[in-house]
């Protein structure tokens, strides 16, 4: 596995000439630390983030201007080929909540945010049954069932009031995205 299988592909971008205020609109549209800058040929020349534009101030002059005015021209990028592991020291170390992923010649190909990486590192069942947990336990209020996931199938176990609240637990679990299958047990 490497970045090409991690990242988001195409990536967010903006030009030397977006505006400030469009590029602010994507940040906080798209729920982004930051977009890549490329040029006409789509190789990477910067980065902005929101840190940058709040820095720069939004004043009309600013919030009307280009991004290049604001941008930083010094980005750390990583290649197609990096592990996750080498993605994630690099992230690490450098304080960055996305990385930009080019090919040859600089060109941009995709961006891995921490979300990427902690997608892969956390299995899918356990991802799952945490999911299914918070939903019973905001119905329940308490930590009152064990929950068990193997392959997308869903098994709750514990005490029951009765009947009619392990239907309503069978149904609520059946609810959650990703289930594909469950079976509730006392």
């Amino acid at each position: 596995m490497n970045a090409a299988d991690v990242m988001t592909s195409p990536a967010v971008v903006v030009n030397l000439d977006t505006t400030v205020r469009a590029a602010s609109a994507l940040l906080g549209d798209h729920g982004f630390s930051a977009l890549p800058v490329v040029d006409g040929e789509g190789r990477l020349i910067g980065i902005v983030s929101g840190a940058d534009l709040l820095l720069a101030g939004m004043t009309p002059e600013i919030a009307n201007g280009p991004v290049g005015r604001v941008m930083r021209k010094a980005v750390i990028s990583a290649p197609m080929t990096a592990t996750p592991a080498e993605l994630t020291a690099t992230m690490l170390s450098q304080r960055l909540r996305c990385l930009p992923i080019v090919a040859d010649g600089q060109v941009l190909v995709g961006v891995v945010s921490r979300s990427d990486l902690l997608r892969i590192l956390t299995p899918a069942d356990a991802v799952l049954a945490a999911r299914v947990d918070a939903a019973l336990r905001a119905y329940s209020g308490s930590p009152r069932w064990t929950v068990s996931v193997h392959a997308g199938e869903v098994n709750v176990s514990g005490p029951f009031a009765d009947v009619a609240e392990r239907k309503v637990v069978e149904a609520l679990v059946r609810t959650v995205p990703g289930v594909r299958g469950s079976s509730v047990a006392s």
